[in-house]
Parts: C-alpha cells; sequence; structure tokens
C-alpha cells in the first residue's frame, strides 16, 4: 500500500504526543483485568493499559501536540453524581474507552451511575497555554471535576465535546473524576439498538466513556472546527474556519495534494473562504483521493495551525433516463451497501483496535460493496476516516429513540433535536457521508416532515431520508418530502416504491439470510435470522445471489437506485452476517458475492444483461417515459401502455432476452407471445419476424448492449451494422446512426421487469387440477385437506369430496394480473396461498400479505408448468413427502433438496377431476 500523506501527518502526531501518560501510583489502587468475553475477535488480546487506542482520534482538526488519557482508570458504581469521590482510591479499575458493559473494560455489567478517576501531568512546555480536555463520546450525562472543581456537564451519547480546564489546573498531578449517568432505555433518549435487557434485535448497552479521551494545549484564539464544502463545478473547496476567541484574527488556509500546496486563501474566521483547486481530483468509491489542509490562526495571539483532508466530490439528484437517481460528481452511481451496527464482542459499541475498526470496512470493500448504511450508531472520527480513504459512501442513521416512544413528550423532542443538531454539525466535513437518515422504522418518528427540513436546512449538500423502511413497522404516514422513499423488504424484495419526480426510491433493509457456525455463537444455540438458516456456504450464497439478483432486476424495472442487505457481521444472537461476530469466519462464497456485486454495478450502467428470463424496453427520453417497446401487426413500435392496459398489449411488451443469434455475447429479443420470432431490422425500421435460420437473418436480430449514451439505462448497437443503434422516432422503432438532438436519449432504454409476468397462459376462470409429473407420483394431484395443500392419489374410483379437493379455478392474480390465483372449487373465496412457505388454503382477508402470498406467475417447467412465487425470490410451487411447498433449489429445508427439484416444481395443468 503506498504511503498516505494524511497517515504520515496522523502518526506525526502520535509520535508528538509519545506512549500514553502514566498516572502517578496511587496508594492500592486497583488493578485492571480483562473479563472472559462470549466470542474473543482476532484483535483481542492485543489490548492492553499501554496501547488502549493510541492513535489521534481526531483526523479532520489535528494538532502535533497532545496526551492520550486512554488507559486504566479507577472505577466505582454510584447511587446518583451529586457526591463525587475526591481524594480517595476506587474499588475497581476500568481500561478507558471500552464501554462499561464490555470484556474489555474488565467490569463487564451495567451500572446507571459510575465514577471515572485518575490523575495527570502536564508536559513541562505546555506552560502558558490554555488546555482543553476532549471526549470523543460519553453515554450520556457527563460531569467533570478537576482538582475538586466542577469543570463542565453533557448530555449526548454520540458527540464530541471539550471542557477547558486551564483554571483548575495546578503544577504535578491533577485529579480528574468524571462522573457519568447512563439510564438507556429507562430514559428517553438516543440510543439506538441499546437495551437494559438485550433480546432479538436489542442489544448490549454502553454505558460510561466509549470513545477516546485526551488533553492538548492551545492557544487562546484557537480553531475549533473545520466546515469543508466541496464546489465540484468550481473546482473549489468552500471552507468555513470556526474558532475561540478570534478577536483580531484571520485564517490562512492552504490545500495541499502529496505533501505540496495547490491552493491558498485567507479571510476572516467564520467566512466562507473559497480555495481554488486546481485541475481537482474528484473521490469517488473507485478512486478515494483525499486533499490534506493546513489551517492557521494569523494576527497577535493567534499562532494556532492544524491538519485535516477532505475529499472533492458532490453529492445530488437528477432526473436521469427518465428515474430520479442519487449522483455522485454528476454521474448515477447505484449504492450498494450493507447494515453496519458497529458492535464488537470484545467491545461492544468500541472496536478493540484501530485496526479491527478498519478492518470491517476493508472488508466490506473486498465484497464489492461500495457503500455502508451506519445503522443508529454514531462512529469515532477515526471510523469516519477509514471510510474516506477507502471509498465508502455512508448513510448515516441518527440514533433512535426509543421504539416504544410512538409519542414521545415535548422534552425528549427537544433533546433528540439537539443531539441530531450536534451530531450533523460535527460530520459536516466528512466525505464519505452521502445521507442523512434522522428514523428508522418509525421508531420513536414525530413530526418527519419537519425534522426532515430541519436536516435540510443543517447540511443542504446531502440527501435526506426522511424514515428508512418507512413502508413498514411502526411508521408515520409519508410526509412526501426529504429525497429518498426507502422501504424495507426483507426476502422478498419485488415490491418496492417507484421513485418520484423529487424522491429517489432505494431498498433500505432486505436480506437478513442466516447461518449458524458452531463455535462462533454469542449464546450457543439461541441464534435466529430473518427467515430460514441455511446448512452451508453453497445454500446460503445461492440464496443470496436469488434474492439479490431479484433486487438487481428492480434497478431498471422499479428505478431503485440503491440496496441495502443486512448485515456485514453477526450481531449477538442475530446470525445473519456475511461474517461470524467474531470476524473469523466468512460464510459465504467470496467470489460468487463479488460477482453478483459487479452484475449490479454492470446493471446500473445499462450492462450486464441476463439471458432466459423476460424484459420490456421502456423509452427514457424525458416526456414519452409512459411509452414502451412493442410490436404490433409485424412492426416495432412504442406506445403508452401500462399495467391497467389490456392484456394483449402487455403480452406485446414482453420479450425473451436470449442470447445473440449470431453472436452469444449480444443479445435477440424474442417476443413472448410468437415463439421463434424475433425483432430484427430489415432496411432501417425494425420490425418483428419469424427466424428462418438464414446467417442474415442472425445477424439482423442481434443487438449488443452499451451503456446508455444518455446514462441510465442501455444502448444496443447493431451487430452487423456497427455504429446504428436501436432508437425510437416518431412512434416507430429503427436502427439509425446518432444524428445529435434526442437522438442519445430515443436510443437509451431501461430494460425493466415485464408488464407481463408470466411466462405461458393458462386458462383463466376454468377449473382445473395439477398433476404430479414427477416419474413414479404421475397418479398424484395437488389438493386441500384439512386447509393444507399436499397431493394425494386421485383416479375414476375417487370419492366425490376428494376429487372436489383437487379441482381449482384459475383467476387473474390477486396482487397481479398477469399472474394466477387458485381458487378452491369446493370453498370458494378460498384460495391456495403461502404461509411460513407450507402451501395452504385459507379464505381471502384482502390483506395484500394475502394478496402477494396467493399469487403465482406460471412458466413452462420440465413437463408442465412451473408456478413461481411472486413474493418470495426464487421459489416455486414444489410436492415433498406428499405435501407441497414454495421451495428454494438447494435451500436450507428438507424440502429445498435439489434432487428431483426440476421435476417436484413442474405441475401438469390437466380437465379437472370437479367440473
Amino acid at each position: 500500500m503506498s504511503k498516505h500523506p494524511l497517515r504520515t501527518l496522523l502518526a506525526a502526531a502520535v509520535v508528538a504526543a509519545g506512549v500514553l501518560v502514566p498516572s502517578d501510583p496511587v496508594s492500592a489502587a486497583p488493578t485492571w483485568t480483562p473479563k472472559t468475553p462470549p466470542l474473543t475477535t482476532p484483535w483481542t488480546s492485543e489490548v492492553s493499559p499501554t496501547n488502549a487506542l493510541p492513535e489521534y482520534p481526531r483526523p479532520q482538526l489535528t494538532r502535533g501536540e497532545w496526551q492520550n488519557l486512554n488507559g486504566v482508570w479507577e472505577f466505582a458504581s454510584a447511587p446518583n453524581l451529586n457526591t463525587p469521590p475526591f481524594n480517595r482510591t476506587l474499588g475497581e479499575a476500568v481500561l478507558v474507552p471500552y464501554p462499561i458493559e464490555s470484556a474489555l473494560s474488565g467490569i463487564q455489567r451495567h451500572e446507571n451511575n459510575m465514577w471515572y478517576k485518575r490523575t495527570f501531568a502536564l508536559p513541562a512546555n505546555w506552560t502558558g497555554r490554555r488546555i482543553n480536555l476532549n471526549f470523543g463520546a460519553v453515554t450520556w450525562e457527563t460531569r467533570v471535576w478537576v482538582n475538586g472543581l466542577e469543570i463542565g456537564r453533557h448530555t449526548g451519547g454520540f458527540d464530541a465535546f471539550t471542557f477547558d480546564i486551564t483554571s483548575a489546573l495546578r503544577p504535578g498531578n491533577n485529579e480528574l473524576i468524571v462522573g457519568v449517568n447512563s439510564p438507556v432505555d429507562a430514559a428517553k433518549i438516543p440510543i439506538g439498538k441499546q437495551r437494559l435487557q438485550p433480546n432479538g434485535i436489542w442489544y448490549t448497552p454502553a454505558s460510561g466513556i466509549w470513545q477516546t479521551v485526551w488533553i492538548e494545549p492551545v492557544n487562546s484564539a484557537h480553531i475549533t472546527r473545520l466546515d469543508t464544502t466541496p464546489d465540484v463545478p468550481s473546482s473549489a473547496l468552500d471552507l468555513v474556519v470556526q474558532a475561540k476567541a478570534p478577536a483580531g484574527q484571520q485564517v490562512r488556509a492552504e490545500v495541499l495534494s502529496g505533501g505540496t500546496v495547490v491552493g491558498t486563501a485567507t479571510g476572516a474566521v467564520g467566512s466562507h473562504l473559497r480555495i481554488p483547486i486546481p485541475n481537482q481530483h474528484l473521490w469517488e468509491p473507485a478512486d478515494p483521493f483525499l486533499y490534506q489542509l493546513r489551517v492557521s490562526l494569523i494576527g497577535t495571539g493567534g499562532g494556532d495551525t492544524v491538519g485535516g483532508y477532505f475529499g472533492q466530490r458532490s453529492v445530488g439528484k437528477a432526473m436521469i433516463g427518465g428515474v430520479m437517481r442519487p449522483t455522485l460528481n454528476g454521474k448515477f452511481v447505484y449504492q450498494l451497501g450493507t447494515l453496519d451496527q458497529g458492535y464488537w464482542p470484545d467491545g461492544i459499541y468500541t472496536a478493540p483496535t484501530d485496526e479491527a475498526l478498519a478492518s470491517d470496512l476493508v472488508r466490506q470493500k473486498e465484497l464489492g460493496f461500495n457503500m455502508v448504511r451506519k445503522h443508529i450508531k454514531v462512529e469515532p472520527a477515526r471510523w469516519f476516516y477509514h471510510a474516506d480513504r477507502l471509498g465508502l459512501m455512508v448513510w448515516q442513521d441518527m440514533p433512535a429513540l426509543n421504539n416504544n416512544d410512538r409519542d414521545p413528550p415535548q422534552y425528549a423532542r427537544t433533546n433528540f433535536e439537539s443531539e441530531l443538531t450536534r451530531m450533523i454539525n460535527q460530520l459536516k466535513g466528512i466525505t464519505s457521508i452521502v445521507q442523512w437518515v434522522p428514523f428508522n422504522e418509525g421508531w420513536g418518528e414525530y413530526e418527519a416532515g419537519r425534522i426532515a427540513d430541519l436536516v435540510k436546512n443543517l447540511d443542504p449538500t446531502r440527501l435526506v431520508n426522511h424514515n428508512s423502511g418507512s413502508n413498514c413497522c411502526d411508521s408515520d404516514p409519508d410526509p412526501g418530502n426529504g429525497d429518498i422513499i426507502d422501504d424495507h423488504w426483507y426476502q422478498a424484495p419485488g415490491n418496492t416504491r417507484l421513485p418520484d419526480a423529487n424522491r429517489v426510491a432505494v431498498l433500505g433493509e432486505y436480506g437478513g439470510l442466516g447461518r449458524r457456525i458452531e463455535g462462533h455463537e454469542w449464546q450457543p444455540g439461541a441464534g435466529f435470522a430473518y427467515g430460514a438458516l441455511y446448512p452451508d456456504e453453497k445454500s446460503l450464497t445461492d440464496r443470496y445471489v436469488q434474492i439479490t439478483t431479484q433486487v438487481k432486476d428492480l434497478i431498471h424495472g422499479r428505478g431503485l437506485s440503491a440496496s441495502v442487505y443486512t448485515e456485514p457481521y453477526d450481531l449477538e444472537n442475530e446470525i445473519n452476517g456475511f461474517y461470524t461476530y467474531d470476524r473469523r469466519i466468512l460464510k459465504m462464497d467470496a467470489n460468487r458475492v463479488r460477482a453478483m456485486h459487479q452484475a449490479m454495478f454492470d446493471t446500473a450502467r445499462g450492462l450486464g444483461l441476463s439471458t432466459g428470463g423476460m424484459v420490456a424496453l421502456k423509452v427514457t427520453t424525458s416526456g414519452y417515459t409512459d411509452r414502451y417497446l412493442r410490436h404490433r401487426d409485424g412492426a416495432a413500435r412504442t406506445d403508452v401502455i401500462s399495467n391497467a392496459s389490456p392484456d394483449q398489449d402487455r403480452k406485446d411488451t414482453t420479450f425473451w432476452l436470449r442470447p445473440g443469434l449470431s453472436d452469444s455475447n449480444c443479445y435477440s429479443f424474442e417476443a413472448r407471445t410468437a415463439a421463434g420470432s424475433f425483432l430484427r431490422h430489415s432496411g432501417a425500421q425494425v420490425v418483428l419476424a419469424a427466424n428462418d435460420g438464414s446467417a442474415q437473418f442472425a445477424g439482423d436480430a442481434t443487438f449488443c448492449v452499451r451503456e446508455g449514451r444518455a446514462g441510465g439505462g442501455s444502448t444496443f448497437e447493431s451487430a452487423n451494422q456497427p455504429g446504428t443503434f436501436l432508437r425510437h422516432r416518431n412512434e416507430q422503432v429503427y436502427v439509425e446512426a446518432p444524428t445529435g438532438g434526442a437522438f442519445d436519449a430515443d436510443a437509451t432504454w431501461a430494460v425493466q421487469s415485464p408488464l407481463w409476468r408470466s411466462g405461458t397462459d393458462l386458462p383463466l376462470d376454468q377449473a382445473r387440477s395439477f398433476q404430479v409429473t414427477t416419474p413414479g407420483y404421475t397418479d398424484r394431484y395437488l389438493r386441500h385437506q384439512s386447509a393444507l395443500a399436499r397431493t394425494d392419489v386421485v383416479n375414476a374410483g375417487s370419492d366425490a369430496l376428494l376429487k372436489a379437493d383437487a379441482t381449482f379455478v384459475v383467476r387473474r392474480g390477486l396482487s397481479d394480473s398477469s399472474c394466477y390465483s387458485f381458487e378452491s372449487k369446493n370453498f370458494p373465496g378460498q384460495y391456495l396461498r403461502h404461509a411460513n412457505s407450507r402451501v395452504r388454503l385459507n379464505p381471502n382477508d384482502n390483506s395484500q400479505l394475502f394478496r402477494d402470498d396467493a399469487t403465482f406467475c406460471a412458466f413452462d417447467g420440465l413437463s408442465g408448468v412451473e408456478l413461481r412465487s411472486i413474493n418470495i425470490a426464487g421459489t416455486k410451487v414444489r410436492h415433498y413427502a406428499a405435501e407441497v411447498w414454495i421451495a428454494a433449489n438447494g435451500g436450507s429445508n428438507a424440502y429445498d433438496s435439489p434432487v428431483s427439484y426440476a421435476e417436484d416444481t413442474s405441475w401438469g395443468v390437466v380437465a379437472p377431476w370437479a367440473p
């Protein structure tokens, strides 16, 4: 790895500080002893009192002189924080900055109130300067005393804070006492997923000091914050320098690249400085270039100089190919991420080492992700630095109020907004953050529209997602503002809402696939996932590829612009990670995962189409995005077509995507309604014609995909007339060379899921029976019995009840009219549906869940018809041991067995036993 200039700067700061400055001996001082965590990570054994997170903790505001106060402190529980333990030794030892519930802290239990105590001495060369005491984060209320004098209080568990302790200092050793109150979910405060009684998706609390504590000398006039806003269109950086006691001070700011100054500006403290950056090098996930920043106060009593960094990039949204998309540097970049919750089995909220902190991000990048959703936790500043330097975009959640707070009282709202504002102000300069998420699934949600506006006013340079998962759970009605429409669909990500004219559509959570690894469990045997558990690497990876392929199809099929998989690593008893909680075992096949992710990015760029399925080609030209390519009377044309259009119109827009007839690396489009007939050009016009087997036909009917000429879709170049492209003009479709004007838009198509989703037709409103086609079992038929679907032998001699139970009326799909639902012949109003994977017969309750569960799309099978679930990706109706299930080939259950899967999922649609 090449030497990074900022890394050199930070290393120099650590060297300048030296090792941790130990306290003078105190009589009968307690000794720190680490506790044993349920699981250890590869870094657990590296932690000791002399190296507890020794790195400089604030990469965006660095100083060369500092003293790290991490290490062993005295500790005691307390009934309250009213009587600080001055001049006495406390009974326990705690390793700061690990939260007290963690094994690394040496305490490993929760306390509502607690005392921390240590002594420190200042280096002689700090004399005459102000001394700041800095805390990265403490949960939740903090009170600080130095030499018996209370010097400050702070509330909030996720933001850094500083006290000037100069007036309380004395020569030699100084006594520092920190009192902390951590009520967790017993109070109405932002806590994320911490709970006093951890269970399920609620986890161990992280109380007390959980980020680095340090002191540093500053002048009376000194810099407190650097607000950096890249201005990519102007090739400049907008910088606002915040400072304390700035009277008489000016600012000099320098931008450096590789140690060389490339831009400078001077101006007033608090004003907007514009620093030109010639030949700007943009930051992006594939090339996460960072500039260094050196900022000084110049003037009487000044002299403060700090270091920092930034990435030059822009974040926005734009209508691309007729779809509202998020942009990075003006281009649509699909955001593929994980739900990263920031927990550790040994340190709870605090990674054991900085290497461990970075490792989580390194591994996610290696799996092919380009984004991380930091889920209702705020990480230390160094985590964001690692995301910036590695090239991972970040969605930053606000830690939630208790999920039971359906109507938080005013004091809780006031505090929530205070902590939200502080979080945004402290993190505004982070390059990798591209989206703010104030609420999740409605937990503690209130006035979401106003809160989204508040966030936008605090930071208009990023997108705002008012409530991730606003389609589910405890969410309030969608206020319609902000920049994002965010759905959560776990193992059935097929019904995401469409983007609108102002908002981007994303899948904020999906997946949750689980696999138990013996010897790597938080509580052995207690592990769970958001669905079935898979027995091995192959079955888990198979299922991941299945559901993520469905997500891929939504990129153009539903205008999806981002997706977030749950989750990168197991977390306590949630065992749905790529890695185990101890970060020791990767549970999926990394190569297949990376290949799947590359296919996602290819699809977003209009490439990487998958043959063997059905597609529709939607026009992307502005003003015409309600039109689709279809065939009619032998010609290809575009018409306004929707899901409400007549069946034949929708079928005519549906094509099988086949390997190119003349080049298998390209594509041919076979009409769904006319097997053997393909789109081909005849002269310049595109028509539908039967394949005559000639080389000329094969060339005319083959098109090679290119990135969309107008962005946001696909362009198809003629295989035998290079330089000409499939485009629409005046409702007709042609193969033409570029002509300027609207050509690029007209030649860019959104390759979408088809408007007609069944690959074969069934007779509507007619009774039919469904015969098993598996050899040796063809005398069996699908029937219902005691509300469950099963197969039994049915023949002419069977009784009337059995024959009626084995007869169903084919209806239009309850949730999609291009698919099918099956109504019982002898129990009208009751339909076959799946629940917990078992197919059963239930009355229609008219809920969306029932309609989805009772809808199946029909395709040609091995020797009959396959019935594919519309809402559980990759599953088909299958008979297994006389029972009927929706099954995934090679999945985690016995009924998912790959043995005879194709035969068992193929049904003969035959004359009804009970006409």
